[in-house]
């Protein structure tokens, strides 16, 4: 291979992993801050791509538009779930490893509602529609419109996290009470409010990264699940509880997959998921990025 080659490789896996690592944050948050487990995150991906869909073949105007909405949107859901299912769950449960195992048990039940609830009401075709799909040229290298912009937007989303965390009050709040939570709450930070804000940030930005992908991708109520799966492992990657080893281990898996499925065989994209997944579980199980 030429090295023109390795780099064209290297940008492919690169923008793929962009959008993974926004995916991963979202979860990752929720799971880092209140030990939620929600594998029902990749359906909210899934519902925020239909609603882009919706929005911009019935009203009209660029999906760009709708993305503010759409995070808007989703963040209240997550916010009136997390009141409905994950706070009732956290009272009664003894223990963190009693809710984290009955948060899971719920995610599965949600996973199944929204995935049924968009059956019933978009139907199992496949949707999509066309949006700056023209190929364009970068330094010698060919790449379609709505992919670059995609993976600009994810990219300067998931640094804008990593700022709110670092710079902010509400993220020195957050990271405290992912550090120790009993320590926050004995400096007055009040975990009522922090927890459903949080949960509902995240799936504000799985709603965003569906929106994103259904700009690139077809849409199906079943597009959720493998996105689930694939947040786990760059979670795993970066470390539980790190928004910026999240972004790095996205990135670091689009480029695996990218340079396994180029010199082995595309079907075999999540066998080397897996594998990377199952190798950092046995040989570095924090995660190669956690402190």
């Amino acid at each position: 291979m030429t090295a023109h080659a390795w780099l064209e490789l290297l940008a492919s896996g690169l923008i793929t992993g962009g959008l993974y690592a926004l995916v991963a944050i979202g979860l990752n948050l929720q799971y880092g801050l209140m030990r939620i487990m929600n594998i029902s995150h990749g359906e909210f991906l899934m519902l925020g791509a239909f609603l882009v869909y919706t929005a911009h073949t019935t009203l009209g105007g660029s999906p760009l538009a709708w993305l503010v909405p759409v995070f808007v949107a989703m963040a209240a859901l997550g916010i009136v779930l997390h009141r409905l299912c994950f706070k009732p769950l956290a009272a009664r449960s003894p223990n963190v490893e009693v809710f984290e195992a009955r948060s899971l048990m719920v995610g599965f039940g949600l996973m199944f509602l929204v995935q049924n609830t968009a059956l019933l009401a978009w139907g199992a075709d496949l949707r999509g529609y066309d949006y700056l799909a023209q190929p364009v040229d970068v330094a010698g290298m060919r790449f379609t419109a709505n992919k670059l912009l995609a993976v600009g937007i994810a990219l300067a989303l998931a640094l804008a996290t990593i700022a709110l965390l670092r710079f902010t009050l509400l993220g020195k709040g957050v990271r405290a009470l992912m550090q120790s939570p009993i320590g926050a709450q004995l400096v007055g930070i009040d975990t009522r409010r922090l927890h459903p804000l949080v949960f509902g940030i995240g799936l504000g930005l799985a709603g965003v990264a569906g929106a994103l992908l259904g700009m690139i991708y077809e849409i199906t109520p079943s597009m959720g699940e493998p996105y689930t799966v694939t947040a786990l492992i760059v979670i795993t990657l970066g470390g539980f509880g790190s928004v910026a080893g999240s972004l790095v281990g996205g990135l670091l898996l689009g480029v695996v997959e990218a340079l396994g499925m180029h010199f082995t065989n595309p079907s075999l994209k999540m066998l080397l998921s897996y594998g990377v997944f199952i190798g950092v579980l046995i040989w570095k199980p924090n995660g190669l990025f956690a402190r």
